[in-house]
């Protein structure tokens, strides 16, 4: 019976979760005092608990408080329930047909982009992002096109260093000032693009599946056989037409999952 006086302080530390998503960059625990209605002194010991869990991430030169990694991959656990994928097989099925390449879906795993469904074209090509493979978000085109629509805040509580900045080819973002231009980029663009950057010779563009909140929950991708004209450019193609049908079924499944299209 004792742990049944834990549960006003789970209920407190929920609150606070949902306070902290409810905006769309970090806040002060003066915020989240407030908007819940409770002291400071509890708002602080609840912030670092959560801390302290990986929850939360504090931000002392701001003064401010932001979801960590812990609230991310426990979204992206509950993205790995059936339905999401039974939701997304046909439309991804539909979107391989009409556009003749092999159609995925990913969700973030921490800084990692970890696929759930892939659905090949009648002919297709061979790819190494199959479903439960997990590559650096960084260099996917998924993985940016979801942290394109995340806070500054938590793009740099999921790449804190340089060593997070793995790569697999010569092309790619090298830090984080260079990560966050690419994702100012293609948020203007309105999708995601990457070209040789997992796999030489390959090329894939993504849109984001939002939830009833407008995060990003999940994206999906195309991925096409692209050569550039020399082994070292990155040719600036970003296959707009292509991009249309992607965006248009990852708003499909946005609407079917209750979220809100952007």
């Amino acid at each position: 019976m004792g742990g049944s006086s834990d549960v006003p302080a789970l209920r407190r530390g929920l609150a606070v979760l949902r306070v902290l998503a409810g905006h769309a960059g970090p806040v002060s625990a003066a915020t989240v005092a407030r908007e819940l209605g409770l002291p400071r002194s509890t708002t602080y010991h609840l912030l670092a608990e959560l801390t302290t869990a990986g929850f939360v991430v504090h931000l002392p030169a701001e003064r401010r408080y932001g979801l960590g990694i812990a609230a991310f991959e426990l979204g992206s656990a509950y993205l790995l329930h059936d339905p999401l994928e039974r939701l997304a097989a046909p439309l991804l099925r539909r979107l391989a047909d009409q556009v003749g390449h092999t159609a995925q879906l990913g969700v973030l795993h921490g800084n990692e982009l970890m696929y759930l469904v892939k659905e090949r074209p009648a002919q297709p090509e061979t790819l190494v992002t199959d479903v439960g493979v997990r590559l650096p978000a960084h260099l996917t085109a998924s993985g940016r096109a979801m942290l394109a629509y995340l806070p500054a805040a938590q793009v740099r509580a999921l790449f804190p260093n340089a060593a997070v900045f793995v790569r697999r080819t010569d092309r790619g973002p090298r830090g984080l000032a260079e990560l966050r231009r690419t994702l100012a980029d293609e948020r203007r663009r309105g999708w995601a693009v990457e070209d040789g950057h997992v796999t030489a010779g390959f090329a894939s563009v993504a849109y984001p599946v939002f939830d009833h909140g407008e995060r990003p929950m999940a994206a999906v991708a195309v991925t096409l056989r692209h050569h550039c004209p020399t082994e070292r450019v990155v040719c600036g193609a970003t296959w707009p037409e292509l991009a249309k049908a992607v965006r248009q079924t990852a708003v499909e499944l946005t609407v079917r999952i209750g979220g809100k299209p952007r």
